[in-house]
């Protein structure tokens, strides 16, 4: 039984179903299915579709009249196997590392908020969540976006300078590892954001492995740097411990703030 069930709906996506296809392909994370969901596509979808579960017995795909993608996420939730469930549009991507992704996301979208909501109230989270949505629009080091990008990025980066730091060692102390807190120190700086690098470096403290190295974005190889020592490749049980410390220190940071604002 795999990890993660990822269910995709595809009408008339022959254009860019090959890109969302291959960034589930990438994923560092392998243990997975991929239920793709054709519509009654009328283009060449099925095509693609079938050509992917022969090259990958992992991908499976059900074929149904059109009736809309309510019916098609219902038909794969039927068909799912796997205990947690990731929905995916036929237009849209997943990053390629999710472990990587999971511990970031941790910082951004849960701790820091919570963090600056302590600190300044609902007008401090809103504010905070406006300039990490306008980094994660603009903040990208390309030729549309750098030269007032980069404003948003810096902006991002201090406002998340705390909250990485603290995600990191929350999570050390939630897993029982708060022995590891040098690992973190060592590793957290090597990634090119100033603040990235902290929860993954900590998952990977937390898992014994090693992230980074050379990653496939859409054909294209693109080096991270290494955090972490261990080269190894990741399990289904890696996947859980890493959900569990992220939900552990979720529920860590909630107290922490429910305390706060029972103290003031």
């Amino acid at each position: 039984m795999p990890a993660i069930s990822v269910i995709v709906p595809v009408y008339q996506a022959e254009a860019l179903l090959p890109q969302c296809v291959e960034s589930v392909l990438a994923q560092t994370f392998s243990d997975w299915e991929l239920l793709l969901i054709d519509d009654g596509s009328r283009d060449g979808s099925p095509t693609l579709c079938d050509g992917y579960a022969a090259r990958d017995p992992r991908i499976r795909v059900f074929h149904k009249p059109n009736g809309g993608v309510s019916t098609a996420r219902n038909l794969g939730l039927e068909q799912a196997t796997g205990p947690y469930i990731a929905f995916l549009d036929a237009d849209d991507t997943f990053e390629p590392a999710a472990l990587e992704t999971l511990s970031e996301n941790l910082s951004d979208g849960v701790i820091a908020p919570m963090f600056w909501f302590a600190l300044l109230g609902l007008p401090g989270m809103m504010a905070y969540k406006m300039v990490n949505t306008l980094d994660s629009m603009i903040g990208y080091k390309n030729e549309r976006y750098l030269e007032f990008g980069r404003i948003a990025a810096l902006i991002d980066d201090i406002a998340n300078y705390i909250p990485a730091r603290l995600t990191a060692y929350l999570m050390l102390l939630v897993s029982n590892n708060w022995g590891k807190r040098d690992f973190v120190r060592r590793f957290g700086p090597e990634h090119a954001s100033p603040n990235s690098g902290y929860p993954e470096a900590a998952l990977a403290a937390v898992l014994d492995c090693q992230f980074g190295g050379t990653h496939d974005y859409f054909g294209k190889p693109v080096e991270k740097p290494y955090i972490g020592t261990n080269a190894r490749p990741f399990t289904t049980e890696d996947m859980r411990i890493a959900i569990q410390v992220n939900s552990n220190t979720e529920l860590l940071m909630g107290v922490i703030v429910t305390l706060i604002l029972l103290i003031i």
